[in-house]
């Protein structure tokens, strides 16, 4: 099992690599693609994965990432507004077919993966954005590793037993300060490339941290839903970590929150 974890894990960092050094529009497709995936995942825990309802949701996510590259909606609430008037015609045309609990999970499922994924490539295309982007990894899969490895040799005392026995408090600050730890490494590697001050590193390392935080929520919100419906795993795409939700559940919070703290925060 450890075994294809690590080679999994080899081929996502290889992967992220060449999509993220690349940019533009080949990361803009690959996290559509992603995020149809996962969208695909979710809506199946809630039956709708294959209906007309599940369907709007793909569409309004193909949409979305259209209008990343080609900005024809001119503001973004014209987007959410529009897709919850159709799924609401979706919805009383085809009654009772859907219940209550399917539409909201469709409308939710949009931005909960879709919209929340594509901050990785928003992050990716701010200034500084190529090293930038990395935060969101650091302080999301570094904030796990680091986490787990404290945990296993000190955890004493539960975070949420009831949700996650195997998460410690002790663990959470390891991934926390560990996340601080390797986005300051990150930073001295790359100073000279990203022309950043001591400032800047000391920022981006409290903007780590932060984000660490986050990624742990998004851990525990996905783990919430799997045990709410009774799911180990929310799909099998991914050889010995599951689906695209299991891997990016943290990554799906940590990306809008590093988007907006690099934006208002780095270089002023």
């Amino acid at each position: 099992m450890f075994k294809t974890r690590l080679i999994s894990g080899i081929v996502l960092v290889a992967l992220a690599l060449v999509c993220i050094i690349q940019g533009n529009a080949l990361l803009l497709t690959v996290s559509g693609l992603i995020s149809l995936v996962g969208l695909f995942e979710l809506y199946r825990v809630f039956g709708i994965e294959k209906s007309c309802a599940g369907g709007v949701g793909y569409l309004a996510v193909i949409l979305y990432y259209c209008n990343l590259q080609f900005s024809f909606i001119p503001d973004t609430m014209m987007f959410v507004i529009g897709l919850l008037v159709v799924l609401m015609f979706v919805y009383v045309f085809s009654y009772p077919k859907y219940d209550t609990q399917q539409m909201l999970a469709t409308f939710f499922g949009v931005f909960y993966v879709a919209v929340m994924l594509s901050f990785i490539y928003q992050t990716r295309m701010l200034p500084g954005g190529a090293y930038v982007v990395w935060l969101i990894f650091l302080c999301s899969w570094g904030c796990d590793t680091c986490a787990y490895c404290v945990g296993v040799l000190c955890g004493r005392h539960k975070m949420a037993p009831k949700l996650s026995p195997k998460k410690s408090w002790e663990g959470a600050v390891g991934g926390i300060i560990g996340s601080a730890l390797l986005t300051l490494i990150y930073s001295f590697v790359f100073q000279g490339s990203m022309g950043s001050t001591y400032r800047d590193v000391a920022m981006l390392c409290a903007i780590c941290a932060v984000g660490a935080v986050i990624s742990m929520v998004g851990d525990l919100t996905a783990s919430a839903i799997k045990r709410n419906y009774d799911i180990k795993d929310y799909g099998k795409l991914i050889p010995g970590h599951g689906g695209i939700l299991d891997r990016f559940d943290s990554v799906i919070f940590t990306a809008p929150i590093i988007y907006f703290l690099a934006l208002y925060l780095i270089g002023k």
